[in-house]
Formats: C-alpha cells, sequence, structure tokens
C-alpha cells in the first residue's frame, strides 16, 4: 500500500520550507510522497519546491495545474494520486502535527472509513487576533474540532474539509463522476469555494462511511487579509450567491428567478441588522454576515434566471 500527502498552492513559496519539512518528518506505516500540486504561481514555488526535495526525506513530486481554481488543483492531486491507496489533503498555510497520518491510516483501516477528517486549530501571530474576533467565527477560517474521541459522521453537523482529510482511493477509481465541481472554484487568493463541502455532502449522501479522527490535527496560520470584518462579509456573500445559484430549483412564484420569500428574508435580516448596529450589540458582525448570505441567495438566483434564458451576468 502506498500514500500521497497532498497540498494544493497558490504564491505561497514563502511557507514552503517549513510546510515541507513538517509533512516529510511524519511517521507513517505506509511508504508515502508528498505531492505538490502548483495552481499557476507566478512566485519562486517551484525552485523552493526542487531545493527541498534535494533534502533527506520521503520523496517530494512537483505538479503543475494551468487551470486556475482550487477544484481543478484537486482534481488534479487526484489524478496524480489515482493509482495510490490513500490520499491525504492538507492546505499551504498550514502546518501538520505529529501523528496525523499515522492516524489517518490507522483510522481507514481499522474502522471501514473511506474519508476521515481531523482537527484544524486556526492559529494566529502574537497580538494579530482582533477583539471583535469571537469562537463562534472561527469555523468560518476552517477551524474544526469536535473533541477528543473519533466518531462516525453521519449528518452535516459535523463536516470536515480538504484542509485535513484522507480518502480512501478506492472511491474515486470506482466513481469517475466523484470529482471537485469546479463551478464551485475559488481563483487564487479569492474569498469563497466550497468545493470540498460539496464533496462532503456528496459522500454523505452516497452513504459512504466518514470518521473524525481526533489524531489528524493541523496548525492553519490565517492571513492578516481574512483578519477583517470584510473578509467575512465577503464570505457568507459569495456561499449564499453559489447555493442560490446552484443548489436551487424553480419557484412558482418569482420575480426574474428571485422568490418572495428571499426578499423577505433579505428586509428582516437588514432591519435586524441596522438595529443593532444601532444598538451596538456585539453580536452585529454575525448577524450582518446573515445579510450578506440573504444577499448573495438574491444575486444567484438572478444569475440563475439569465444564464437559464441565456444572458448571462457578471459575477461578484
Amino acid at each position: 500500500m502506498r500514500l500521497s500527502f497532498a497540498f494544493c498552492t497558490f504564491n505561497r513559496a514563502e511557507r514552503l520550507p517549513a510546510l515541507l519539512a513538517a509533512m516529510r518528518a511524519q511517521q507513517c506505516p505506509l511508504p508515502f510522497e508528498v505531492l505538490v500540486v502548483d495552481n499557476n504561481s507566478s512566485d519562486d514555488t517551484a525552485a523552493v519546491v526542487a531545493r527541498c526535495a534535494h533534502e533527506s526525506g520521503p520523496p517530494v513530486r512537483y505538479v503543475r495545474e494551468e487551470r486556475q481554481g482550487i477544484p481543478h488543483a484537486r482534481n488534479r492531486a487526484l489524478a496524480e494520486a489515482m493509482q495510490r491507496d490513500v490520499l491525504v489533503f492538507i492546505d499551504d498555510d498550514e502546518l501538520p502535527q505529529p501523528g496525523l497520518l499515522a492516524g489517518a491510516v490507522h483510522a481507514l483501516a481499522a474502522g471501514g472509513a473511506r474519508c476521515v477528517g481531523g482537527k484544524v486549530k486556526v492559529c494566529f501571530a502574537p497580538g494579530a487576533r482582533p477583539s471583535w474576533l469571537g469562537d463562534d467565527l472561527l469555523g468560518f477560517l476552517a477551524e474544526v474540532d469536535y473533541g477528543e474521541r473519533p466518531f462516525p459522521i453521519t449528518d452535516l453537523s459535523t463536516p470536515v474539509w480538504t484542509a485535513n482529510v484522507a480518502y480512501d482511493m478506492r472511491l474515486f477509481r470506482d466513481n469517475p463522476d466523484l470529482r471537485f465541481d469546479a463551478r464551485y472554484n475559488r481563483r487564487g487568493v479569492g474569498v469563497g469555494g466550497g468545493s470540498d463541502a460539496v464533496m462532503f455532502r456528496e459522500l454523505l449522501q452516497r452513504g459512504e462511511p466518514i470518521v473524525y479522527c481526533p489524531q489528524m490535527i493541523v496548525d492553519h496560520h490565517v492571513e492578516d487579509w481574512r483578519l477583517r470584518r470584510s473578509y467575512f462579509l465577503r464570505l457568507r456573500f459569495v456561499a449564499g450567491r453559489k447555493q442560490a445559484q446552484y443548489e436551487t430549483g424553480d419557484y412558482a412564484r418569482a420575480l426574474l428567478g428571485v422568490p418572495p420569500f428571499m426578499v423577505a428574508q433579505l428586509v428582516r435580516h437588514a432591519w435586524r441588522t441596522a438595529a443593532m448596529l444601532v444598538r451596538r450589540d456585539a453580536g452585529v458582525l454575525r448577524q450582518a454576515m446573515n445579510l450578506a448570505h440573504a444577499a448573495g441567495m438574491i444575486r444567484g438566483r438572478l444569475l440563475r434566471w439569465s444564464e437559464l434564458r441565456g444572458t448571462p451576468q457578471g459575477r461578484r
């Protein structure tokens, strides 16, 4: 049996030496390679990877994916690892803690799981965490922590992401249609994405066994540009837009594709947000994120309506 330990990267060359060293330092019961999928980086990513690959440790394999966007990069990783037995994904702004690969292999082998996800611990530089960023917002920075005991995941309440996930590659060899959805794209350092969330939901719907493994841990180092209120608002707007555009059907009553209940929802969230702003309520950002999501839903319905009519609008 063989394993690929993969990450997709874009213009983060300065982070790669520490990341590659931590990945190659993992103890694993299976022979493994580190697979680097470079998604059109314009910095010296290729040179940094080549230099690190000459250091001692498990082999490092570098590929370049020309199609811009994280779903394309993830699908390239699937293609490159198709003849491997296990594929483990983390992100290029993370560092794996010792025991991640051993925990993933054990969970896949012992429990019969086809997908295993672990903890994602959000880390801030000293003094960088804003006072307004409460623990209730950490999930929007990809934090995952469901405790210290493994358990089977059977519903949407405990999702796992490609920030720290392992797949039995028979999933993808046996199902050529099972790939990351390119509609949920995020190019470069853009906001949003969601193809890993769609993959998680698809595996649940297919009844594939998924397990949470607390021995799999990564530290997620959050960049400063994400530590702004505007980031959280844009994130929720894009999520709402994609949900409405790709996951909703037809409605008997709608104007330009937008059903009345979505407009009412937007108005309710706008009033609540305004009231909380007046009161200077501490939870106003979370409520404003609900408003942004509702606005994104309407934008998504307008886009869907225009696409069905053959008159595509620009996307934001």
